[in-house]
């Protein structure tokens, strides 16, 4: 087991150490119910029953009973009182860690989303969480009160009979050395379990967001044998593990009867001097079960444990990634700004080795119109990213207003940005509550960012209006009602920077004439930011910028770029051709 692993489990355990604590101490006051009841039964055959006697000075048998009466009812409620502290600490764990997890995905960068699965975040949040959570109810608790309960026992059987105790204990080393190796070989399944269950969840995750894709190409029949590929690996991995996991307490069965068999075989042949005592072989019996009872319970939340520890290993990788996280609290708190963007050589890589952008410089004056043209892949929705600061550049200056966007705290900088993509995501609540995202916004508010968005007639057809709730990803609604959505939800925000990326394009002509008088009547002392391939939704505005893989190569507005006879004047006539 590595270190580091444990250094984490202790981390999760540390903040509920007093509720451990009290729960191993009301543990050990149920192993002391349970070791003492024998040794009474034991007291009542061998010096009451097998004599005749039914008092012994003050002591009565039925003195006797009422004290393992109440020792059977203390020892019930002492343990129910600690396995609903076990399972209130085991629920805390779930909701601080699950929230911890769930804070971090959504203060990490992108870069972290680029390279990590939504399936395998699934995978972490539910089910490896719920694993932990089990140690904390099944185990933590439980270890101590076992430990003790062995020591407990042990000492008594000493007490009881040292030759009778030797002949029950040399099971122990069968048992210590079944469980180290049968665990080893566990180690490795829960591993490879773990990661095909992840790869699956992965899986299973884009074959739900993907169904209308799937049904496009009419490849459900080819998914549902590749599901059945994950799921024959992950049924045939956990059949090897269940196969070890019903060993141990078999083996364990077996010693335990097999202890038993040779001490009755002792006493019946007086082995060591025994003489064949009806309450000596009971309790001495009932003490090997007490024994190995806690040691078989120990064994079979190796599974719990080994599962668990995997668990903190893969949450605790996402944890302790702190370079992924985006620093909401430091930097220049901007209360408005004018709008200027700067790019000053500018060099950027996704992966720091294929430049995507290269030297790119531009100016884009406050409340300037600019649009970025050029072919796929040659860097527009790129410098989009790079102004909300989405990535870092490896070169060069981004400056809002002559501010350095690395010396401006992140919030400050993205709450002036209002950026509307081509595939807007719609959450699954109410149209209010899509435009308002959990801002404090009064429905005046929000019927005029729907009415700057001429969402106005879409909404009003809806039964319930702005407190319709829409279905996941919004697919109740179509392509353009989304994107009517989008410019609502920007327009109620009123940022001071517009950034619409080919944010037209599921629009019908109609609706698009609609939204654009608004853009211009909302941006026009704003500076707004247009990529579109539709050349003709932005002729009008103040800069075009053409970029070629990662560089710029012509800027002007489209009359000056058409009379340059260029780049761009060639895109644009060929667009118009294909129109024609």
């Amino acid at each position: 087991m590595k270190n580091k692993t444990l250094k984490r489990a202790y981390q999760l355990a540390k903040p509920h150490k007093k509720t451990i604590i009290i729960v191993s101490i009301l543990s050990i006051l149920v192993a002391i119910t349970e070791i003492v009841r024998p040794y009474l039964i034991e007291i009542v055959i061998d010096q009451y029953l097998t004599k005749g006697m039914i008092q012994q000075g003050f002591f009565t048998i039925t003195m006797i009973g009422l004290i393992y009466l109440a020792l059977v009812l203390i020892g019930n409620i002492v343990d129910f009182i600690a396995t609903t502290t076990t399972n209130m600490m085991g629920e805390e764990v779930i909701y601080s860690l699950r929230n911890r997890l769930f804070r971090y995905t959504q203060n990490a960068n992108i870069t972290f989303h680029d390279k990590t699965s939504a399936g395998k975040l699934f995978v972490r949040i539910t089910n490896d969480i719920e694993d932990i959570a089990a140690l904390f109810k099944e185990v933590i608790a439980t270890f101590l009160k076992d430990i003790l309960m062995i020591i407990a026992v042990i000492a008594i059987m000493l007490y009881i009979s040292i030759n009778l105790s030797i002949m029950a204990l040399f099971a122990i080393p069968f048992i210590l050395f079944f469980s180290y190796a049968l665990t080893k070989m566990l180690n490795k399944i829960y591993d490879k379990a773990k990661a095909i269950r992840t790869n699956m969840n992965t899986f299973l995750a884009e074959s739900i967001y993907g169904a209308k894709i799937i049904k496009i190409f009419n490849i459900q029949n080819e998914k549902q044998k590749e599901l059945e590929k994950y799921t024959k690996m992950y049924r045939d991995t956990r059949a090897k593990e269940g196969i070890i996991q019903a060993l141990l307490p078999g083996i364990m069965t077996i010693l335990e009867n097999l202890v038993i068999a040779i001490i009755i075989w002792a006493c019946i042949h007086h082995w060591f001097g025994l003489n064949l005592e009806v309450g000596f072989i009971y309790v001495f019996t009932t003490y090997i079960n007490k024994l190995f009872e806690p040691i078989t319970r120990i064994v079979e939340n190796i599974e719990t444990v080994q599962e668990a520890l995997v668990s903190i290993d893969k949450v605790y990788d996402i944890l302790d990634e702190k370079q992924y996280l985006e620093d909401f609290e430091s930097g220049k708190k901007l209360e408005k700004i004018q709008g200027k963007i700067e790019f000053k050589h500018v060099w950027f890589s996704y992966d720091n080795k294929n430049w995507v952008l290269q030297d790119v410089n531009f100016t884009i004056e406050p409340g300037q119109s600019a649009a970025f043209v050029g072919k796929t892949g040659s860097g527009k929705t790129t410098i989009t990213n790079l102004i909300n600061r989405f990535y870092d550049i490896q070169k060069g200056e981004i400056l809002i207003d002559g501010i350095n966007i690395k010396e401006i705290n992140l919030r400050s900088l993205r709450s002036h940005i209002g950026t509307i993509l081509q595939d807007p995501f719609i959450f699954a609540k109410s149209i209010k509550d899509n435009i308002r995202l959990n801002r404090n916004l009064d429905d005046e508010s929000v019927q005029k960012a729907i009415d700057l968005a001429s969402a106005d007639e879409f909404v009003k057809g809806l039964p319930e209006g702005m407190e319709e709730i829409s279905q996941e990803r919004g697919n109740s609604y179509s392509a353009g009602q989304k994107q009517l959505l989008a410019f609502a939800r920007v327009f109620a925000h009123e940022p001071d920077i517009f950034i619409l990326d080919e944010a037209t394009a599921n629009i019908d002509t109609y609706t698009e004439r609609l939204i654009q008088k608004s853009i211009e009547r909302i941006s026009s002392n704003k500076t707004s930011i247009f990529i579109a391939h539709r050349l003709s939704t932005i002729v009008n505005v103040d800069k075009i910028i053409v970029l070629y893989n990662g560089k710029i190569i012509e800027e002007g507005n489209h009359n000056d770029l058409i009379q340059i006879d260029g780049y761009y004047a060639k895109l644009y006539n060929s667009y118009y051709e294909s129109l024609g």
